[in-house]
Parts: C-alpha cells; sequence; structure tokens
C-alpha cells in the first residue's frame, strides 16, 4: 500500500500531545519563518485562538475541559502534518495546497493567507478531528456541541482582532474595495456552522467505511478550490494607471498616452471607451492566476490540484 501523507508524517504526533505542546509547536513554526509568509501569518492567528482557548481550559468557560483539551490536540495535529509534509517536500492535503504554493505571493494580502488557512483548517480539518474524537471518547458529536460553540465565540473575538491588525493600511487602499467584499462573503462563523453540518454528515457514515471516505475526499478537494479561490491576487485585478511607470502585462511601462488616430475623451486626453466586446474577446480577457510557484529551494512548481490526496 503506497504511503499516505498521514503516514510519513506520524511522528508529528509524539510532538504534541497536549495543548501545551501544540502551543509549543505552533511557536517553532512561527519562529522558523518569515513574518511575511502566507503560513507564518496563519500559524501567528492560530497560535492567538490556541492560547485563548487554553486560558479558559481552566477558568470554568467549557462544560467538559478535558474533551476540548483532546480535541483541540487532535484538530491541531491535522495542521502540523500538513507543514511536516511540506518541510519534507511532500505535498500536503489538497485542501492546504493553495495557502502552501501561494505562501509568497506578492500580490495576496495577508488577511487572504488567514482566510484559507482558517478556511482548509475549519471547514477540512474541523469535522474530521470532531468525528475522530468523538470515537476516541466512545460518545457523539451532541455531546460536545456545547463546548463546540462556546469555542465560536472565542474566534469570534480573535476574527475581529485579526481584521482589524490585518486590514490595509493607506498605502494599499487600492486593495481595500475587493478585500472588503471578500471579507463580507467569508466569516469564521458561518465556517463552523458549515463545518458542523459536515461532522453530522461524516458521523452518519461511520457504518459506511466506503462512503465516508469517499465523502472526506470530496470534502479534502472541494475545500482546496475555495482556498485557492480566497488567495486570488488581488493586485492582478488592479491595471497600472496610466503614468505609474509599472509595467503592464504586456510588458510595457503603463506611462504611455493613446496611439496616434485614437479617439480621446473630451479634456481627459484618456483613450475614449471601446467598443462593446464581443463573447470572444470578453473570453481571452478572462483574468488568470499567475502560475504558483514553491517556496523552497526545490524551484518545482506547486500542484494545485484539488481533486486529491485522502484525508483520513
Amino acid at each position: 500500500m503506497p504511503d499516505t501523507a498521514v503516514d510519513r508524517t506520524t511522528a508529528v504526533n509524539a510532538e504534541a500531545e497536549t495543548i501545551e505542546q501544540v502551543v509549543g509547536r505552533l511557536r517553532e513554526i512561527g519562529a522558523a519563518l518569515p513574518p511575511a509568509d502566507g503560513v507564518a501569518v496563519f500559524d501567528r492567528l492560530y497560535l492567538t485562538v490556541t492560547e485563548a482557548v487554553l486560558e479558559r481550559l481552566g477558568a470554568g468557560y467549557f462544560a467538559d475541559p478535558s474533551a476540548v483539551a483532546e480535541l483541540d490536540v487532535v484538530f491541531a495535529r491535522r495542521y502540523l502534518r500538513a507543514v511536516a509534509a511540506d518541510a519534507a517536500g511532500q505535498e500536503p492535503p489538497a485542501c492546504w495546497r493553495p495557502l502552501f504554493a501561494l505562501r509568497a505571493h506578492p500580490g495576496v494580502h495577508p488577511l487572504q493567507f488567514a482566510m484559507a488557512g482558517m478556511t482548509a483548517h475549519i471547514q477540512h480539518d474541523l469535522p474530521l478531528a470532531v468525528v475522530d474524537t468523538c470515537r476516541r471518547r466512545g460518545c457523539g458529536p451532541a455531546d460536545v456541541e456545547e463546548d463546540y460553540r462556546r469555542i465560536n465565540r472565542v474566534l469570534a473575538e480573535v476574527e475581529t482582532a485579526a481584521r482589524e491588525q490585518l486590514m490595509p493600511g493607506p498605502d494599499l487602499l487600492e486593495l481595500a474595495e475587493p478585500l472588503t467584499h471578500l471579507l463580507g462573503a467569508w466569516s469564521v462563523g458561518a465556517a463552523r456552522e458549515s463545518a458542523w453540518g459536515t461532522v453530522e454528515t461524516l458521523w452518519g457514515l461511520r457504518h459506511l467505511p466506503g462512503a465516508a471516505r469517499a465523502f472526506a475526499t470530496a470534502l479534502d478537494g472541494s475545500v482546496g478550490l475555495l482556498g485557492r479561490a480566497l488567495l486570488l491576487p488581488l493586485r492582478s485585478l488592479f491595471p497600472p494607471e496610466p503614468g505609474t511607470g509599472d509595467t503592464g502585462a504586456n510588458g510595457g511601462t503603463g506611462d504611455t498616452g493613446p496611439e496616434d488616430g485614437q479617439d480621446t475623451l473630451p479634456g481627459t486626453g484618456h483613450p475614449a471607451p471601446a467598443p462593446a466586446a464581443t463573447a470572444s474577446t470578453t473570453a481571452a480577457a478572462t483574468v488568470r492566476l499567475p502560475e504558483a510557484r514553491n517556496r523552497t529551494a526545490r524551484g518545482n512548481q506547486a500542484q494545485l490540484e484539488c481533486s486529491g490526496l485522502p484525508s483520513a
């Protein structure tokens, strides 16, 4: 039987047996990466969430602190395995591939990295972790649902702080409108509600292992597609303004005026609008994602197929 990503990184489990060890591993990962690295951005956010959960474990916040602590560790291992697989030159699960492949792309804003990481971890890893924890503890999802929703409130606080910290400053105002739109279409609360529906589906399939594996594989791929959409480089949506000297897509400088003989708008010197595009020209102008490049010295292009690895 061929290796899976989980088999190749089993050693990670021994390094995170408690939530305190998870915190330590997250700190080590963050310290080893450049601050602007996309994985580092998500890692810092995840560390903040984990520390907030840890702080509440002994404060009477949760109905069953031991179950929450176990779920937190089982959950975190999936991210740690993805990090370990990437560090070993292997592909992480499909849901994580966009973040690892585009982690150094200059056109992706840090808030996009944070959202893509949370999407992979919440909408794919979390449902599988809940089911795994219930199996280990001999209980059902209903037994952990109350604390699951208590964690939602912790995440809402962290998400608000993260948005305030990561939103563009005055030098990135040109990104504000599309980024605000992206934020409006995604929230951690909605992601966790969706994840709970996935928990119930997986739990209903627990006696049908083949169907459960097929569902988990499809989930892995679909979450990967969503992550890739969240990481669309926003700067690619903004062509250079005339006179800026930026290089355009065709290799020009962007500071040239209209061609000789081309109509201009009265009093502006700018070219008049072109005639309505035909179906063929519209198709040719479709925005394309730039090719992703892996950050490692291997120089190999990262694979972004999202139909991929079994995630169990």
